[in-house]
């Protein structure tokens, strides 16, 4: 019998942002307990993974299909301070651009109201072979709306 505690831990969308708690684990730091600085990059790939999936965009049924998927073609982020063993963490995804073939997102690394770290990520939407090519209509569609949805909570 399957429990509730089977299932994965899902963000969602607070209007235009896309929120996603996690805990910082042992094998997220270093020695001192400190989040080991590209770890930040895979706190925010998680988080952006989630915001896809909530906004409905089906990345796996893409890749089986061969129609395209979202690389990383561009990275910034900038640490503010250092996030530690056993915080709980807030990242914070919205979108800044849509583009025809790409996607930039800013996101937000948060312990309560503290800014621990800040990325700008451009996604790039590829062809198999990794070219550069447009995203789904429908994909660019539901990225706008939820580009411009009032936020919910103040």
């Amino acid at each position: 019998m399957a429990s509730p505690y089977d299932q994965p831990y899902r963000g969602g969308f607070d209007g235009p942002e896309h929120r996603f708690a996690l805990t910082v684990y042992f094998e997220d730091t270093d020695t001192a307990g400190i989040v080991y600085y590209a770890n930040y990059l895979k706190f925010m790939e998680r988080a952006r993974s989630d915001m896809l999936r909530a906004a409905g965009i089906d990345q796996r049924g893409a890749l089986e299909a061969a129609t395209g998927v979202y690389a990383v073609a561009e990275a910034h982020v900038r640490y503010v301070r250092p996030a530690k063993l056993g915080d709980d963490l807030v990242i914070v995804s919205s979108l800044e651009e849509v583009r025809a073939a790409s996607v930039r997102i800013q996101q937000r690394v948060m312990r309560g109201d503290q800014l621990c770290a800040e990325g700008r990520i451009t996604a790039a939407f590829l062809t198999p072979d990794g070219r550069p090519t447009r995203q789904p209509r429908d994909w660019v569609e539901r990225f706008e709306t939820i580009r411009t949805t009032p936020k919910e909570h103040a």
